[in-house]
C-alpha cells in the first residue's frame, strides 16, 4: 500500500499514516485542484483508516509531471566556492549575481526508499546532492517576489544525484549529467506550505554509509525560495505541479580531497528538518 494509490496524501501522525478514499484523488490531483481539493482531503481525514508507517512502502509523492524538473545551481555560496578550479575549465568568471537554472528529466524520479540506479560503464563519477524541493500550487507568470510564496503548495526532500564526468563532457551544460534514469530520490511525502513554520531555517543533510557529508541551513541560500520563483517565472509560466529543486550546500563528493563518489552498495540518507528523510541504496543497474 502507499499514499499515492490509496489516498492521494500521506499524513504522518505518531508513526502512522491515514489512507484517504480514492475519491480524494492522488497527490498530483490535490496540487492541481487548489484549496478546494486540499480542504476535501483534510475533511476526509475524519474516519479515515490508519496503518503504521512501517506497514506501507512509500512511493514518490508525485508521478505526473508537467515538464522536466526545474533546478537551481550554485545556490549556496560555500558550494560555489568549494568547486572553484575543479570544474575542468568550466568555472564562471564570478559568482552568479542571479540564480542559475537547469532542468533534469522526470524519469530520474524514484521514491524515498527506492534503489538509486548505478552503472559504472556509463559514468565513474556519481555524486550526491541533498536539496529542498518545492512544488508550485498555483499558475503564474512574472510573479513578484513578494507574492511568490503564495504559489508554493509544499516542500519535499530530494537528492540531485549527478554524474560529474557526463556533466562536463557535453559542452558545459548540465542536462545530460543530471538526467540519468532512476537516480533522483524524492519524498518521503509532500509537506504543505502551511506546515512549514520557517522555510528559511531548514537543516539540509546528507549521509553516505552513516558519514555526514553535507550539513547546512536553508538560511545560507544565496537566493531565497521567493527569489527563485520570481526569477524563474519572468516571462515563463509556472504551472501547478511544477517541481523546483533549490540547490545543494557544500560537501559534494567531487569537491572533496580526495574525491568521494557513490559506489554500488552505498546507503545514501538525505534529511531535511521538518520534511522527512530519504533512505536509498545505490545498486548496480544496466542503463546502457
Amino acid at each position: 500500500m502507499n499514499g499515492t494509490r490509496h489516498a492521494g496524501v500521506v499524513l504522518e501522525v505518531e508513526a502512522a499514516v491515514a489512507l484517504l478514499p480514492g475519491s480524494v484523488g492522488t497527490v498530483d490531483d490535490l496540487v492541481r485542484g487548489g484549496p478546494t481539493a486540499l480542504d476535501a482531503a483534510r475533511n476526509a481525514l475524519s474516519g479515515a483508516r490508519t496503518v503504521g508507517l512501517s506497514e506501507v512502502r512509500l512511493e514518490a509523492p508525485l508521478h505526473r509531471f508537467n515538464r522536466d524538473i526545474l533546478c537551481t545551481g550554485w545556490n549556496y555560496c560555500d558550494h560555489f566556492e568549494e568547486s572553484k578550479g575543479k570544474r575542468e575549465g568550466q568555472d564562471p568568471a564570478t559568482r552568479p549575481a542571479r540564480p542559475t537554472f537547469f532542468t533534469k528529466g522526470p524519469d530520474t524520479v524514484i521514491g524515498p526508499v527506492d534503489d538509486i540506479a548505478y552503472d559504472a560503464e556509463l559514468s565513474g563519477q556519481w555524486d550526491y546532492e541533498a536539496e529542498i524541493a518545492l512544488v508550485i500550487g498555483r499558475d503564474g507568470r512574472s510573479i513578484p517576489e513578494e507574492k511568490a510564496r503564495e504559489h508554493i503548495f509544499g516542500y519535499l526532500v530530494a537528492n540531485d544525484v549527478s554524474q560529474r564526468d557526463l556533466q562536463r563532457a557535453h559542452g558545459g551544460q548540465w542536462l545530460k549529467g543530471k538526467s540519468i534514469d532512476a537516480t533522483m530520490p524524492l519524498g518521503p511525502w509532500l509537506t504543505t506550505a502551511d506546515e512549514v513554520a520557517d522555510p528559511d531555517d531548514l537543516r539540509v543533510q546528507c549521509r553516505v554509509n552513516d558519514v555526514l557529508l553535507q550539513n547546512a541551513s536553508s538560511s545560507q541560500m544565496a537566493f531565497s525560495f521567493a527569489r527563485i520563483i520570481a526569477e524563474l517565472s519572468q516571462g515563463m509560466t509556472l504551472r501547478a505541479g511544477d517541481v523546483i529543486l533549490t540547490g545543494t550546500p557544500s560537501g559534494i563528493g567531487s569537491a572533496r580531497d580526495p574525491q568521494v563518489f557513490l559506489r554500488d552498495g552505498d546507503l545514501v540518507v538525505t534529511r531535511v528538518s521538518g520534511l522527512g528523510e530519504l533512505r536509498n541504496r545505490v545498486v548496480s543497474t544496466s542503463l546502457t
